[in-house]
């Protein structure tokens, strides 16, 4: 065999080497991950197994909470038009006609194994994030490790926040709108528990997802992706978007209960360039630090 020949084998080998060197540290990568969704998955099945025995709560006071007129947000409504009788007196609400069945046989005992699922998906969040972090954490230098060791309290809180605002602002306004909404006076508001336990569920969750904003900018931040001044010069484009996320998210035609969403949101925007201007001051910082260094 020619020196050449040897030459191209032994690279071809090396290559292979290197190509199945990759390979199992993908799939060992792979395998780790399995591991930590493993166990944020145990932590929600036990969550999801404690929120059994509080069905009774769940259901009746938190999931059914936005229908009945003596909900929080409905009497703060109504107290405010107390104090400011400007606003009108059908900001006050205290009543709500809606009339909710169960049209399958085992829809009642769906509801109940669904509500405990999304129950301890919800609380099993920042265990999520917390699993996340440490699969993320091995692959960060020791200063990024450093900026992002508040990432899982932060965006929990973010969460919550979301959830929160979701629970106690957007579902009950657009519940109210939702159910009082008519075409015509000959049809008759009727609605099935899977569509209602949805609404509620799909206005929740989604507003803790939109809360997490500044942590996607935070992350695009690092990454070089995103900057002040492309955020800054895209309000405009921003404010449209934000409007149209907003009523995405409120299924309803009032305008009031949209802007109620908006709000948050361009907050949400303004916390994000905030957060990405003082990424970008520490990377210009540190190259500055560099740069001196090198030139000494």
């Amino acid at each position: 065999m020619s020196d050449t020949k040897k030459r191209d084998l032994i690279g071809a080998i090396k290559e292979k080497g290197k190509t199945l060197e990759a390979e199992m540290s993908f799939f060992d990568h792979i395998d780790v991950l399995r591991k930590h969704l493993l166990r944020a998955l145990a932590v929600v099945f036990v969550l999801t197994a404690g929120a059994f025995y509080f069905t009774d709560f769940i259901f009746n006071t938190i999931i059914m909470g936005p229908k009945n007129p003596n909900f929080w947000t409905y009497r703060m409504m109504c107290k405010l038009v107390e104090k400011f009788p400007a606003i009108g007196s059908d900001f006050c609400i205290t009543k709500i006609d809606a009339k909710i069945i169960n049209t399958e046989m085992a829809g009642q005992f769906t509801l109940q194994l669904n509500s405990c699922v999304m129950v301890g998906i919800i609380l099993g969040i920042p265990y999520l994030l917390f699993e996340l972090w440490l699969f993320i954490k091995p692959a960060l230098h020791e200063n990024e490790r450093k900026s992002a060791s508040g990432f899982v309290a932060f965006a929990s809180i973010l969460f919550f926040l979301g959830i929160l605002f979701g629970y106690y602002m957007i579902c009950p306004l657009s519940i109210n709108f939702l159910t009082n909404f008519t075409v015509s006076p000959e049809i008759q508001n009727t609605f099935t528990i899977d569509s209602y336990l949805s609404s509620v569920m799909t206005l929740t969750l989604g507003s803790g997802v939109i809360f997490q904003l500044p942590v996607i900018i935070y992350i695009l931040s690092k990454l070089g992706v995103m900057t002040p001044a492309f955020m800054r010069a895209s309000r405009r484009y921003s404010t449209v978007l934000i409007l149209i996320v907003a009523a995405v998210v409120t299924p309803t035609a009032d305008p009031y209960t949209m802007m109620i969403v908006a709000l948050p949101l361009f907050l949400l925007y303004e916390l994000s360039i905030y957060i990405s201007a003082n990424i970008e001051r520490k990377k210009n910082k540190e190259l500055y630090g560099v740069a001196k260094v090198r030139k000494d």
